[in-house]
């Protein structure tokens, strides 16, 4: 098991690029499952959760092939759907939260699918009902073994059909719309997810022959047709990335320029940012941080306290709360953060109390930050990663610290940051592999 080794206190200076986004890579891996034909993607990162899924594929029989440095070619033309139903198979399901997205795909060209219940980050429940009753709707049939834990998905053929979805899942969303391009008829998906990686599946999907309206809604209209061919797609990058960079600059007081950011994909996060009392300027498609001394947490109109919570798109996403509160610790003000979508994610202030924090965690969903506005340092201390995103934000309270801390379980962080070391490295900071 790998460490990280901070020594805090280093201002950042220059540019840093985001990485593709992880989030909208694993669907449109997993897409390319829909055609026999090629489908190269361009900008994919290179992590532990991509790189677990691209191997997955090619154990499955689909040739991938490296193209570049960031860019992969998938044939699905000779699945090997005997390997589908091994336990190694459904083993390595389990430990990979993005293989939920592969059963979609998989019913709606090949009539089957096996998956056991996946893994990913301990951040709570994750229900999968979305998924299920979705493709279910589209006429598929599901069976829980369970000597086994795995769920059986068979159909002969999928149906469209008109559904209502109990929450505007992104991952839910994706494996329902996956299915259904490939159904008979027409699907409508009501309350659907519509964050920008959605948008990018679709329109990646229509450029394979898909017919799919409704793009950027919550409102989907799917016409099922025969079959799909190949394409090329390029990944987004990064917003999690983007804000994570963004934060980082914050709280080390260090004046930085993220390039190639797509803004106008990036919603409500500049703003959100802004409100912590950040100063950020558009330049292009760059992001200019400027060095800042401190920041001052915004209040509502009323006077009261400012309150940061996650939302559906185009909402806050739920992954840079963890970034947020731990930039908020070294603000002026105080803000609530309330974490609706998963109930344990703010489980790891603990570790930012012991570094001098002063939060008070009133419950599994919200806190309140009430800021030193860099009266003082956080102190160093021994950390340990929990999820991928509470990783990042440990890490830059490491950065701003005054001290040296060691942070553990960094396979957490590998799973959907970049080489971060070395990258944040070239920018100053002071981060040994151990």
């Amino acid at each position: 098991m790998a460490s990280f080794v901070i020594e805090g206190g280093h201002r950042l200076s220059g540019d840093i690029h985001p990485q593709g986004a992880k989030n909208e890579v694993l669907q449109i891996i997993c897409a390319t499952l829909l055609t026999a034909e090629e489908v190269t993607v361009n900008n994919i990162p290179d992590i532990l959760d991509v790189n677990n899924l691209i191997q997955l594929m090619r154990e499955m029989g689909v040739t991938v092939a490296k193209e570049g440095i960031d860019t992969y070619s998938f044939k699905a033309e000779n699945v090997d759907l005997a390997y589908l139903e091994s336990d190694e198979f459904l083993k390595k399901c389990s430990s990979l939260r993005g293989s939920v997205m592969l059963i979609g795909p998989m019913v709606a060209r090949f009539g089957k699918a096996l998956i056991s219940k996946p893994g990913g980050d301990k951040i709570g429940r994750r229900r999968l009902d979305t998924h299920f009753v979705g493709i279910q709707n589209l006429g598929a049939d599901f069976r829980y073994d369970e000597s086994r834990g795995i769920y059986e998905i068979t159909a002969d053929r999928l149906q469209g059909s008109y559904m209502l979805l109990d929450e505007a899942s992104v991952t839910g969303t994706a494996n329902i719309l996956m299915a259904a391009v490939l159904a008979k008829g027409t699907t409508t998906i009501y309350n659907a997810a519509c964050e920008p990686y959605l948008q990018q599946l679709c329109r990646m999907l229509n450029r394979m022959g898909a017919k799919i309206s409704g793009i950027a809604s919550n409102l989907l209209t799917i016409e099922g047709v025969e079959e799909l061919h190949g394409t090329q797609h390029t990944v987004l990058p990064d917003m999690i990335e983007v804000g994570s960079f963004i934060g980082m600059a914050a709280m080390t007081k260090s004046e930085i320029t993220i390039k190639n950011v797509s803004y106008e994909n990036l919603g409500i996060i500049p703003e959100s940012f802004r409100r912590l009392g950040i100063k950020l300027e558009q330049r292009g498609d760059d992001i200019y941080v400027p060095a800042q001394e401190t920041y001052e947490i915004e209040s509502f109109i009323d006077g009261s306290i400012m309150t940061i919570a996650d939302a559906p798109w185009p909402g806050l996403t739920p992954d840079l709360l963890s970034v947020m509160l731990v930039v908020a610790t070294q603000a002026k003000g105080s803000v609530l953060i309330h974490q609706k979508m998963f109930e344990s994610r703010l489980f790891f202030v603990d570790k930012l109390i012991d570094m001098g924090a002063q939060i008070i965690l009133c419950d599994p969903h919200r806190a309140v930050v009430i800021g030193h506005n860099h009266g003082f340092k956080l102190r160093g201390a021994r950390l340990t990663s929990p999820d991928i995103r509470a990783g990042i934000a440990l890490l830059i309270a490491a950065m701003s610290a005054e001290g040296t801390s060691t942070i553990s379980n960094i396979e957490q962080i590998d799973r959907g940051y970049q080489n971060i070391e070395g990258r944040l490295n070239a920018i100053g900071a002071r981060i040994t592999r151990i």
